[in-house]
């Protein structure tokens, strides 16, 4: 009989996944990314628990935007920084705020490969929940390659990627060089700016092989400059979570951002006061990279891997989140900040954030060694992550603004004469280091024909050592000299995974998982004026199902149950009785949720390959209660913003000759907008579809529309909305909130030489 290799999707393995930590609000609005299978033995198809990656999930198809991957749900919320990710299996960036990955991250031509990591697989190596994005850099070559990929728009988007890598010597010495530049006017027209998105990313390198196949070491560096604006929509919201667009205001296609991109700023360590733009350098992040790694053959049959990186940036970064619209009368006494003339009529309530340039220092290491022993693949491991920022500070003001496409700043009664107020209400700041020393072992054995286990263990060791305020920010808050004072403690965080499969016959059989990982609190965490629950965070996931392969179909069907406690919470809340009244609350809660998923890949004949997966969930929040305005608040049970509790993906495709037709279609069922569950959401599709020619072997050209049913709803979270209880006096309303981009056509040429 002839040996037969199983493909399932990782959502067999796991829930659909966004990973899930830390801060919302304040953090969802501001701080608001695929398959390997291994050989069985003669007849039997298994799942393959040695299965490191995913292919069917579609990572990189994004429909908010085209900078990130996206998130893969497990009935956690996102985080602002999206799903993790690893580039040479370490993190692209230490943690996400204030440095986003897509700042010194993208999918690249610069990037040999990229996949999409397991939750066993990073809980073993990473310690962590959920799964990640790995990618891995494009190393010298021993011959000459060059590839590169051109990319444009319906909306003018120009995004250019090459790289060429080649022999330098005779010796083994290799080299690679790249450049990636995107210009991404995105789907909406700024007022400022022509780009809602510039980024560059050089690379250049050399490899030496080793003699005798034993191995490789390569020198690289990846240096890195981007900006990125951010835009939201205004819409009426209506019965049963649907939103219509206004005459003045078209989703996706308008901007909502101030129409001269500036923002008046009070800076909280210096008390000066200045003006930062939304666009250019005032709003940029730029770090240098430089990575070392390799692996090398031992005589005893142990492979040494190791990479390491050293990770220098200077960050800015300068958001504005909108927090209500409220009508105002010719009395009010409103004015056009541009020229003088009153005003009447819908006026947004803006707050707007600025961080000057932040210094951030990370140097982090893996070294392991793997080996194939008998029926046991043996993995051991250390990781070592030091991580500094130099007085991390987020500048806060607030400001009113006109409500439709570029707005106008207002000047109110409670303005000053540029338009701002409440000058670092709100405001952040921390600073000092972190360092995470990790050992970690893994071990994939095959007990039987019949019986495979997976199993791993992760030790860390956490330190925090630096400094934060609890003094409390006033409007017009400056600290003073002895306003701070020092953090520093040690935590001891334990992770690992087993997952285990019985073939029960040929092609059916049982499968089990448990996951755990646990966690504390960051130096971020101490950014606002309290001391954060010092509590350990812990995240148990436990599955039980079932899988059925053969020739023409691969399905897994399981239930899953994952809680995480320690979620902390900062909400920008809005009192519903008067708009204009705006309060920072914190809150420590946690989350559980339960599900079923079925997932199945299904090939009926040469070409066709039709994906499948659909998940039933049920997200909730546990202990959350806080008081705000003079009130008591407690949304224990209430479902989780922002996470539907049915998905689907529908991804067919076929190939035929030179051409290859796909589409890929996501069903979100309705997602609660806000915290008491009032406000929604209603169901929408997310839908891609493409089609590629190879018109030779190194030349391949393609077309993608995004959106092509051209839905315009809104989805994510309602800003300024916490705290609504009845939704009836919204109906008509203008809100404002996330959404996914209009119709876009893409079209790509790609070359490999």
């Amino acid at each position: 009989m002839r040996k037969s290799t199983l493909k399932i999707s990782a959502l067999g393995l796991m829930f659909s996944f966004a990973v899930a930590f830390g801060q919302e609000t304040d953090s969802l609005a501001v701080k608001s990314a695929l398959k390997e299978a291994s050989k069985t033995e003669e007849g039997v198809k298994t799942v393959t628990t040695s299965s490191k990656e995913d292919n069917n999930r579609n990572v990189m198809l994004n429909a908010a935007n085209n900078t990130s991957p996206r998130d893969v749900n497990i009935g956690l919320p996102a985080t602002v920084g999206g799903i993790t990710i690893l580039e040479n299996d370490l993190p692209a960036v230490y943690f996400f705020w204030p440095e986003l990955p897509n700042k010194t991250w993208r999918q690249s031509v610069g990037l040999e490969r990229t996949g999409l990591l397991k939750m066993d697989q990073l809980a073993n190596t990473m310690g962590d929940l959920g799964f990640a994005v790995n990618s891995y850099s494009q190393t010298g070559t021993k011959e000459l390659k060059v590839k590169g990929k051109f990319t444009t728009s319906t909306f003018g988007w120009l995004q250019g990627d090459v790289n060429v890598s080649g022999p330098i010597s005779k010796n083994g010495w290799t080299y690679t060089a790249g450049a990636f530049v995107n210009y991404d006017p995105s789907t909406f027209k700024l007022g400022f700016a022509r780009n809602v998105d510039e980024t560059k990313i050089f690379r250049v390198g050399a490899t030496k092989y080793f003699k005798d196949n034993k191995g490789q070491i390569s020198f690289l560096y990846k240096y890195s400059d981007s900006y990125n604006v951010g835009n939201y929509a205004v819409f009426q919201y209506g019965e049963n979570g649907k939103v219509t667009e206004l005459d003045n205001f078209k989703i996706g296609r308008d901007s909502y951002v101030v129409n001269d991109g500036q923002i008046r700023m009070k800076d909280i360590l210096t008390g000066r006061d200045f003006w930062a733009s939304m666009s250019g350098s005032d709003n940029s992040s730029k770090a240098h990279n430089i990575d070392i790694l390799g692996n090398y053959l031992l005589n005893n049959g142990w492979n040494f891997k190791f990479s390491t990186r050293a990770h220098f940036a200077d960050v800015k970064m300068a958001n504005i989140i909108p927090l209500s619209i409220f009508n105002a009368d010719s009395s009010a006494g409103y004015t056009l900040a541009s020229n003088g003339q009153a005003y009447s009529g819908p006026v947004g309530t803006q707050l707007a954030m600025y961080t000057p340039k932040t210094p951030i220092t990370n140097i982090a290491g893996r070294f392991s060694l793997n080996k194939q022993i008998g029926d046991h693949n043996v993995t051991v491991g250390i990781l070592e992550q030091y991580y500094n920022i130099d007085k991390f500070t987020s500048n806060r003001s607030f400001f009113f603004q006109t409500v439709g496409a570029q707005p106008e700043r207002l000047i109110g009664p409670s303005t000053d004469s540029n338009g701002f107020y409440n000058y670092n209400v709100g405001g952040e700041f921390h600073s000092g280091t972190e360092n995470k020393l990790s050992v970690y072992a893994a071990d994939d054995w095959k007990v039987s024909d019949n019986f495979n286990l997976s199993y791993g263990l992760h030790l860390r060791n956490h330190m925090i050592d630096g400094e934060f305020s609890m003094t409390p920010r006033s409007p017009n808050f400056v600290f003073a000299a002895n306003d701070f004072q020092n953090i520093k403690e040690s935590w001891f965080h334990v992770g690992g995974s087993v997952n285990a499969t019985y073939n029960i016959s040929k092609n059916f059989g049982v499968l089990a998982n448990f996951l755990y990982t646990e966690e504390n609190r960051r130096l971020e965490s101490y950014s606002q004026p309290f001391t954060p629950d010092m509590k350990k965070i812990r995240s148990p996931l436990g599955a039980i199902g079932v899988f059925w392969n053969t020739d023409y179909i691969q399905l897994i069907s399981q239930a899953t149950w994952l809680t995480k406690n320690g979620y902390l919470g900062r909400y920008n809340l809005v009192n519903p009785n008067n708009s204009t009244q705006v309060e920072v609350a914190s809150v420590d809660y946690s989350i559980q949720t339960l599900g079923w998923t079925t997932d199945f890949v299904l090939k009926p004949f040469k070409g066709f390959n039709f994906h499948y997966l659909i998940t039933f969930q049920n997200p909730v929040y546990k202990d959350f209660a806080f008081s705000a305005f003079g009130e008591n608040y407690n949304y224990a049970d209430k479902n989780v913003l922002g996470v539907s509790k049915v998905l689907m993906e529908i991804d067919p495709s076929y190939t035929i000759d030179k051409w290859r037709f796909w589409a890929s279609f996501r069903y979100f069922s309705k997602q609660y907008a806000n915290l008491t569950n009032a406000l929604y959401f209603a169901p929408r599709w997310e839908t891609f579809g493409g089609v590629s020619y190879t018109v030779n072997k190194n030349i391949n050209v393609g077309a993608t529309v995004i959106n092509f049913l051209n839905q315009r709803g809104a989805s994510g979270t309602i800003n300024g909305a916490e705290l609504i209880t009845d939704a009836t006096p919204f109906y008509g309303k203008l809100l404002t909130g996330t959404y996914i981009m209009p119709l876009t056509g893409q079209f790509s040429v790609s070359f490999n030489f």
